[in-house]
C-alpha cells in the first residue's frame, strides 16, 4: 500500500494532476486526495489549481461536472463504471416530454443529473442551495429533475411555488427509515440527528438538522454535541471523525453506495499511468450544459 501511495505522489507531480475525492469515497482514497469534498465543491477547487489533469475520485455525474467547468483541462473518472443510479433516472427524452406538457415551467436540475439533462436545464442546484435556487426563479410552475425527495425538502421551504417532481429516489438516502434512526437514537439519546435531504420526508422530519454533506461537516465542527447520527451515506464519517477527533459520529450501516467504493488506490494509479478513462462530451453539450451550472454559480 506504501508503494502504492509513492507511485501516485510521483506521478501527480509529473501528470500537473490534483485528486479530488468525494466525501463517500473510502479512507484511503480520501487520505490520498487533495481535496475531499461534495461534487460541486471539489468542481469549482478544479478550477482554481493550476493543474491540467483532474483525477476525479466520484462518480460518473461528478466528474462530467468537472469537465463542464475545466473544458480545457483532461477529466479522469478512474473506473468508468462508477456510476449514479438517481442520475440514470431521468433522460433527455423523457425530460423534454415533460417541459412539452408544461411550457411555462422552469426546469432546475439537480447537480446528480447527466450533462445531457443539465442541457436542458434552466438552472441547476444541490442539496445546500435548492431552496435558494427556486425560490429565484420568476416562474410560478417547476419541474425538479430527478430526486424527489430533495424537491419535496424544497416544497416544504416554498409553497408558493408549484413543483413537478420527476419521480426519482437515491436509493442509499430513500432506504433509510424512521425505525434505523429511532433505533439508533435510542441507543445514542444525546447524540444530535443529522440528515441528507435526499432521505424520505419522514426521516427528515426526525431529524433536528437537514444538510448537505459539507453542512454537516461545518455543523460539526461548530455544533456543541459531542455525538452525532450521520442519516446519509457512510462514507462521510470518517472525514467527520478525521476532522472532529474528540467527537463521535454513528453511521447507519445499509447507508452504503457500492458506485461510489468503486475506486481504489491502484484504480488512481492506472489512471495516473495510462491518463484513461477520461470524460469526453459532446461540444454542444457542453455549452448548453455549462450554462445553468454557472447560472447557479453567480446566484450563491
Amino acid at each position: 500500500m506504501e508503494q502504492i501511495y509513492q507511485q501516485i505522489q510521483e506521478l501527480k507531480k509529473t501528470r500537473r494532476a490534483v485528486i479530488l475525492a468525494h466525501n463517500y469515497q473510502t479512507p484511503e482514497v480520501q487520505d490520498i486526495a487533495d481535496y475531499v469534498g461534495d461534487s460541486l465543491d471539489l468542481s469549482l477547487t478544479a478550477t482554481k489549481t493550476k493543474a491540467t489533469t483532474i483525477i476525479f475520485c466520484g462518480v460518473d455525474f461528478m466528474a462530467e461536472s468537472a469537465k463542464l467547468l475545466n473544458p480545457k483541462k483532461t477529466v479522469i473518472l478512474p473506473d468508468a463504471t462508477a456510476s449514479c443510479p438517481m442520475a440514470a433516472m431521468v433522460d433527455g427524452e423523457s425530460l423534454s416530454a415533460l417541459m412539452d406538457k408544461h411550457p411555462d415551467a422552469d426546469v432546475v436540475a439537480y447537480i446528480n443529473t447527466t450533462a445531457a439533462v443539465k442541457a436542458l436545464a434552466d438552472i441547476c442546484c444541490t442539496s445546500a442551495n435548492g431552496v435558494q435556487v427556486v425560490k429565484s426563479r420568476a416562474a410560478k410552475q417547476i419541474i425538479f429533475v430527478p430526486d424527489r425527495n430533495l424537491g419535496a425538502y424544497i416544497q416544504k421551504q416554498v409553497p408558493e411555488k408549484d413543483m413537478i417532481l420527476w419521480p426519482g429516489v437515491c436509493r442509499t438516502h430513500h432506504d433509510i427509515t424512521t425505525d434505523d434512526i429511532k433505533t439508533l437514537h435510542k441507543k445514542h439519546p444525546a447524540a444530535e440527528i443529522l440528515v441528507h435531504p435526499e432521505c424520505r420526508p419522514d426521516v427528515v422530519e426526525l431529524a433536528h438538522h437537514v444538510f448537505s454533506t459539507n453542512g454537516m461537516v461545518k455543523h460539526a465542527k461548530t455544533s456543541p454535541a459531542q455525538e452525532f447520527i450521520i442519516g446519509t451515506e457512510q462514507g462521510l464519517c470518517y472525514r467527520l471523525q478525521k476532522e472532529n477527533p474528540g467527537k463521535t459520529f454513528y453511521s447507519l450501516p445499509k447507508a452504503l453506495c457500492e458506485n461510489m467504493k468503486k475506486i481504489t488506490l491502484e484504480k488512481v494509479l492506472k489512471s495516473l499511468q495510462t491518463l484513461e478513462p477520461q470524460i469526453e462530451l459532446p461540444t454542444r453539450i457542453m455549452q448548453k450544459a455549462r450554462v445553468p451550472l454557472q447560472r447557479m454559480m453567480e446566484l450563491s
